[in-house]
């Protein structure tokens, strides 16, 4: 018996049906809540449109089910939400948050038992449960979420799917790096372990749905989205084998408890997907910042020259480059421990501080959750080592840390991100994170988060022909799913036309993209602190216009907005920092891209600094005048890009 049949059982059954709704501030989005023989449904209509059909709601705990045998109590608390805040590292700076929330509470055997919790802001939906405390019981493990996503027939995918555990490089996996499928059909579960958050659908003709989830701490574990039949999704906790088998799959909350937040963002076009907040509007900050955060631009070698240049005179030959190039600091690698040594680390530190350049290091995550070798090991994964190598940090004035090498959900593992972030933040020390799981509204939620990678990034463009040939259609896709609801640290804009340390043809893979191509994603790719994949060698052989445009291109923005695209063809959007606006484009489809952008936000008239590539990917700079209709046409071959600014 299928899912949708099971429901109409249930709804035209003769037990009594309950409905109530909510709806945003604008009217235009609607969620209703219904009961059908104890279990508790929802859907969501945007202009009156089906985006979700009746899903299911509810909780199995140990200590009660909470999806089933629920009576809904008639009184339903209604309250407007209204928040307005900053937030300088992600999308957009100045948020003015609305939304109506509805608090539906359920009671079982004449006893509270869950409360439903719907926020419902112009294009978004999120909802959590919150859970009383059963008779004795203060406490509970959350063996199952109900919660799921019935999604319109005909609706196509645009998903990522979940690595199974303990495979790929040093048995590191999950680590959010496997590729999307595009316009795929529903009814498929990934290989087999469902889909990494976020999660893109296309609704028939009628619009765009994105999936993903916020406010996970060391509260509860990480999810993911299971694949079922008939168009239905439902959430699913991390797998068994995760972090070699320790720690447990199911998350442990205290009485009374709350859910993290399941968010739905909905959109006619895909433009609310792309300028949503709403990963951030439903959280608030886990501690006061110890000092004010700079986000910063940097060098990193590691990505063209691997890990045998990570030594003194290389990485001092990088400090120098991010001077050159007025950036604040550069990215030291693995293996810095053993081939450099902490004694000469200080001499850099001191070294980049005269240059105005500052430190970040990279360390292993370690522990007992995967193969990866390389050093520094031993430090993240101990509260008391790792909080005496960031005093050592501090004292030598390094600014940030990069920490590699997680491979899991589990709640003990969103635990250690937490406690490295928090104890971070004591020594004044920011936190990047790789080979890790998505962010969850950690922008707003943890002051020193810098970003994390969450993502098949830069190095894979290194290793492999395959990802170079890929590069657009990726570019093209991660600015509507991935980079939406978090910072993506990439790690890319390279200007090498090969990827090793000399630049030279026949040795290593090929990057297939334009020099404009490069700034372009300097633009799309958003992180507030960005490690580009620029090389000292790229001051004498990249174009004048390229470098300084690299030079002066932000990491922090005030405003995003989406302005034309499809996930995998190509991508057009504008970022806003103060008056300035960047237009950044790329294509990935074979045929050239003819099409009108329309810049209301820029003055008619107003020059345009113009970086294009001809057909054959040469890029070039010239000037031009915004037309009275505030229209401008592109042209963008593949594998190229624009980007215009004012």
């Amino acid at each position: 018996m299928n899912f949708k049949y099971l429901l109409c059982l249930c709804l035209f059954s003769f037990f009594k049906l309950n409905a109530q709704s909510v709806k945003s501030p604008d009217g235009k989005l609607k969620v209703v809540l219904s009961v059908a023989n104890g279990m508790p449904f929802y859907s969501i209509s945007y202009n009156e449109k089906t985006f979700l059909e009746n899903s299911p709601l509810g909780l199995k705990t140990n200590v009660g089910d909470f999806a089933s045998g629920l009576i809904l109590n008639p009184e339903i608390h209604q309250n407007k939400i209204e928040d307005n805040y900053q937030l300088f590292n992600i999308k957009e700076s100045n948020v003015h948050y609305t939304a109506n929330q509805a608090v539906f509470s359920f009671t079982k055997e004449n006893k509270p038992a869950i409360d439903i919790v719907f926020r419902v802001s112009n294009n978004n939906v999120a909802f959590k449960y919150k859970i009383h405390p059963q008779k004795e019981a203060r406490a509970c493990v959350v063996q199952e979420e109900a919660s799921g996503f019935l999604l319109p027939d005909g609706t196509t995918t645009f998903l990522c799917p979940q690595s199974k555990p303990m495979t790929g490089y040093a048995r590191t996996a999950p680590s959010y790096e496997t590729s999307y499928l595009y316009d795929a059909p529903m009814g498929q579960n990934g290989i087999g372990e469902g889909y990494t958050f976020p999660c893109l659908f296309k609704v028939n003709s009628i619009g765009w749905v994105l999936i993903s989830e916020t406010g996970v701490d060391s509260n509860y574990c990480g999810s993911r989205l299971i694949g079922k039949d008939k168009g239905l999704y439902t959430i699913g906790f991390p797998m068994e084998g995760e972090n070699n088998g320790n720690g447990t799959t199911a998350p442990g909350v205290p009485l009374v408890g709350e859910t993290p937040w399941r968010t739905i963002t909905i959109g006619e076009t895909l433009a609310p997907i792309v300028e949503t907040t709403i990963p951030f509007d439903l959280v608030k900050p886990k501690y006061e910042a110890s000092q004010t955060y700079k986000y910063t631009k940097g060098s990193w070698s590691w990505i063209m020259k691997m890990d045998s240049n990570t030594t003194f005179p290389v990485q001092k030959q990088y400090i120098d480059f991010s001077a050159s190039m007025g950036y604040e600091t550069i990215l030291i690698d693995a293996l810095w421990d053993t081939q450099i040594g902490k004694d000469k680390i200080g001499e850099l530190a001191a070294y980049g501080a005269q240059k105005g350049v500052g430190l970040y290091l990279w360390y292993n995550s370690n522990g007992y959750w995967n193969d990866a070798p390389q050093g520094p090991r031993g430090m993240m994964d101990n509260a008391t080592k790792r909080r005496q190598e960031m005093a050592w940090m501090k004292s030598i004035g390094v600014k940030g840390i990069k920490v590699d090498f997680f491979g899991g959900d589990k709640q003990v593992t969103i635990k250690l991100y937490e406690d490295i972030l928090t104890d971070a933040n004591d020594f004044g020390i920011m936190v990047i994170f790789h080979g890790c799981t998505l962010p969850r509204g950690w922008e707003r939620m943890y002051p020193n988060f810098a970003a994390s990678e969450a993502v098949l990034a830069s190095e894979n463009l290194h290793f492999g022909q395959g990802s170079c040939d890929n590069e657009a259609a990726n570019a093209a896709t991660h600015t509507f799913i991935r980079n939406t609801v978090g910072s993506m640290d990439f790690g890319g804009s390279a200007l090498n036309t090969f990827y090793n340390s000399e630049n030279i043809p026949n040795k290593g893979s090929k990057r297939m993209t334009s020099d404009v191509f490069a700034l372009a994603t300097a633009v799309l790719f958003q992180s507030g602190v960005q490690h580009f994949a620029l090389a000292p060698n790229n001051l004498t052989d990249a174009p004048d216009w390229a470098i300084n445009f690299m030079k002066e291109v932000p990491t922090t923005w005030d405003e995003v907005r989406f302005l034309d695209g499809y996930p995998g063809k190509y991508a057009v959007l504008a970022r806003r920092k103060g008056t300035k606006w960047y237009i950044a484009g790329v294509n990935a489809q074979k045929e050239t891209l003819n099409i009108k952008i329309k810049l209301p936000m820029i003055a008619a008239g107003s020059e345009l600094k113009y970086y294009f590539d001809n057909d054959q990917l040469n890029g070039n700079i010239k000037a031009v005048k915004l037309k009275k209709n505030q229209e401008f046409e592109i042209k963008i071959p593949c594998n190229g890009a624009v980007v215009l600014l004012n």
